[in-house]
Formats: C-alpha cells, sequence, structure tokens
C-alpha cells in the first residue's frame, strides 16, 4: 500500500527492494523499513526524533506505565475495523502503539524520524514501517480503513486522502493535567494543557474518551526517561534540565483523549 513518492505508483516488495511500476527502487534496510522521504523534502540531515528521545521513549513505555493507553487504542481499532482491514499509524516513533493495534490487520506505521523506524521495524515484523512525513504521505488514496495519530502532527488533507469513505481517524491528545507533576518539578509556573473540541473539514467527530491515572517514579532512570521523550526536553532552561537530572521522585498525573473522526462519504 505503500506508493512512490516520485511518481505515486504502487510499490511491490521483490526481495530486499520496493519497486514501482516505473521501476523505481527503494532497498529495504536490514532491520526490513523502506526509506520513503525524498532528500529534498528533509528539513534537516536527520530530521525527527533522535536515537536519545527514542531509546528514552522506548524504556519508559515499555516499563508499562502507558498499557491503559494501548489497550484503548487497541480497542478502538477492534471496535473501528475488522480482520484484514488496513491500518496506518501516522507518525508512529518506535511502534509501541502500532504493533499493538495491528494484530489481524494489515498494517503500516511510519514516521519523520529513522531512528524511531528503525526501532520499530526489529521489534515488529508484521507491520511495514517507513520513514516518511505526515504532510506528504507516500500511501495509496482510500486504502486505509483505521488511521492513528497519537501525539503527532495532523494533516487532516492528507488522512482524507488515504482513508477510505466511512473510515476512522483516532486523534490521541494529552488531557489538561497529563504530565502536570513533571511540569511542577521543571518549572516555577507549571501550566496545564489547553482542552479543545476541533472540527476538521470532511470528518465527523463520533466519539472521545478520556484514559487517567496516576503514575510514581522511584527509579531515576525512568524519571530522566520520561522528561527526555517529551518536548520538555528541548524546552526546557539548563535549570530545569539539572532539575529533572537529580530527582530521585516523581508523582504526576497522565491522561489521553482519544478522538474518534469518520471520514465523511463524498
Amino acid at each position: 500500500m505503500f506508493c512512490c513518492p516520485i511518481c505515486g505508483g504502487t510499490l511491490e516488495k521483490e526481495g530486499r527492494s520496493c519497486f514501482c511500476e516505473k521501476r523505481h527502487c527503494y532497498d529495504l534496510a536490514k532491520e526490513g523499513y523502506v526509506n520513503l522521504l525524498p532528500v529534498t523534502k528533509k528539513h534537516s540531515q536527520d530530521p525527527g526524533d533522535t536515537r536519545e528521545m527514542v531509546l528514552s521513549r522506548r524504556n519508559f513505555l515499555e516499563a508499562g506505565y502507558y498499557e491503559p493507553f494501548r489497550n484503548m487504542a487497541r480497542t478502538l481499532v477492534e471496535e473501528c475495523s475488522g480482520e484484514g482491514d488496513v491500518i496506518l499509524d501516522a507518525g508512529c516513533g518506535e511502534g509501541y502503539y502500532t504493533r499493538h493495534m495491528a494484530r489481524g490487520r494489515e498494517s503500516y506505521g511510519f514516521d519523520i524520524s529513522r531512528n524511531a523506524i528503525r526501532l520499530a521495524a526489529k521489534r515488529d515484523p508484521n507491520t511495514l514501517y517507513a520513514v516518511a512525513g505526515s504532510y506528504d504521505i507516500p500511501f495509496n488514496a482510500g486504502a486505509v480503513q483505521f488511521l492513528s495519530t497519537i501525539f503527532s502532527p495532523i494533516a487532516e488533507g492528507e488522512f482524507r486522502r488515504v482513508l477510505k469513505d466511512g473510515g476512522y481517524w483516532m486523534l490521541v491528545v494529552p488531557t489538561e493535567r497529563h504530565l502536570y507533576g513533571l511540569k511542577e518539578m521543571l518549572y516555577d509556573q507549571p501550566y496545564e494543557n489547553v482542552y479543545q473540541e476541533t472540527r476538521y473539514e470532511g470528518f465527523t467527530q463520533v466519539d472521545r474518551r478520556r484514559v487517567e491515572g496516576s503514575i510514581i517514579l522511584e527509579d531515576p532512570t525512568m524519571i530522566q526517561a520520561i522528561f527526555t521523550m517529551t518536548p520538555y526536553y528541548w524546552k526546557s532552561s539548563k535549570e530545569s534540565s539539572e532539575r529533572a537530572k537529580c530527582a530521585r521522585r516523581l508523582e504526576t498525573e497522565i491522561g489521553f483523549d482519544f478522538i474518534l473522526y469518520q471520514k465523511n462519504k463524498t
């Protein structure tokens, strides 16, 4: 279902390469992913999350703290698609949610970070992963039944293009108090996230489910991991970063809103 970023032709896997009808060729990396991000569309030499951020997120997620969120994602996939349907995880990162959602479905995932996709492909041979961006998705039009975006860029025009009529888009955003305890540790004036109800052209919101909880971290490596995997890692001052580095205990609220949109029939 991935298509050629040059001509738009469907890619077919032949051995260790993918070819389109015009024989444009994309070699599979040893981990099993394909790079479909043309050099002309890169905004830097190595775009997306760094290796340090990706490894921190993997280590934190694999510890199980966000398992309730992963389970909700899986529930929505099961409610909105059947076996054999195509699912696409846009901005899939290292594939923690992708491989759990994908069971029994034809699954694909992409992310602009090669560091993340390399890890995703290593862990999940049942999903085809690609290095690609959300604003120009190399994927066939009208092929997807369920598309997910979990804390990743929103490109509703491209999402509308790749989804079938009646297909579903799961948008996942943080709740108002998500990681508020981390913000209290980092900042003198912590702030809540903004709650939003957003309409997108060509979509109807059909559901919104909230999953909340709290976690206590007493392992300094886990505290550093949750800090490093978030945007606060880039936004924080040297002083705030030092607070995270020295912290020995973190108690914080966590929460995701799962917003479900259905593509209107044309």
